[in-house]
């Protein structure tokens, strides 16, 4: 006998927790709403909980495991900062370094490889032209708060599964790795080059700066926040992701 949809397991930071729990009970009151935001907690949790539960996760790096995606009774969901274009790590980075015209937020289904599910909903948006990576990852941010609201009476409501659309995944998946070498500064490396990657990935992200090595030497070029963010960007506080964006301070969910 199937059991009974009424839990979500929300994985995500704490500074959205309590936000988007708020939106799921807002839908249904009488759900179980289980906030972790690590691997460890989400492996804590009683294995019999799973059968009865969907998982949703939401700009969050913690890989599940096919041993708990294969239990859960009622699917998992991921709220991915990027396009399709752009599955993986940082990948408002990788667009502003490709010089990409479009960009955007996209949902859907969790399968066992990273970013590989069947698409649920996508919103796409044009890349304001001289934005910053700050910038670009907010406006994300925005757009992804926004798909959450519009899905959450759905996931918080409806035991069937959220309808598939016809977008599929594309582009290169980038990692952790790509990004640190892109980050690895030839001595050969032109001049419009070096200040392309200067631009785009000189931030000192996640501690990983463009850097050359020299003679048994390495240095690293990081741009000041003052060279690199518009004012009015620098007042918003933001704080790494770790699956490669920045999240500003949760903003409230609404249409």
């Amino acid at each position: 006998m199937e059991a009974i949809f009424d839990t979500i397991v929300l994985l995500t930071g704490s500074a959205e927790q309590s936000v988007l729990m708020s939106v799921l009970f807002g839908h249904n009151p009488d759900l179980t709403v289980i906030p972790v935001a690590t691997s460890a907690e989400l492996a804590a949790l009683p294995p019999d909980l799973f059968s009865r539960a969907r998982l949703i996760a939401f700009t969050t790096a913690v890989i599940v495991s096919r041993n708990i995606l294969d239990c859960l009774g009622y699917g998992a969901y991921n709220f991915h900062p990027g396009s399709p274009q752009y599955p993986g790590w940082a990948p408002a980075h990788f667009a502003l370094y490709d010089q990409a015209a479009e960009f955007g937020a996209t949902v859907h289904a969790m399968v066992e490889r990273v970013d590989a599910g069947p698409i649920v909903d996508v919103v796409r948006f044009p890349i304001p032209a001289g934005i910053t990576v700050a910038g670009l990852e907010g406006l994300t941010y925005a757009h992804l708060a926004k798909l959450f609201w519009q899905l959450a009476k759905a996931l918080a409501t409806q035991a069937a599964p959220l309808p598939e659309i016809a977008v599929q995944w594309s582009g290169k998946k980038n990692s952790r790795s790509a990004y640190r070498a892109i980050c690895d500064i030839p001595l050969t490396i032109p001049k419009d080059e070096l200040e392309r990657r200067i631009k785009v990935f000189g931030g000192n992200y996640f501690g990983i700066a463009p850097t050359i090595n020299l003679h048994g030497i390495e240095f690293r070029a990081v741009v000041p926040d003052s060279a690199r963010a518009p004012i009015e960007e620098k007042k918003t506080a933001a704080s790494p992701l770790a699956d490669g964006t920045k999240r500003p301070c949760p903003v409230p969910i609404h249409p």
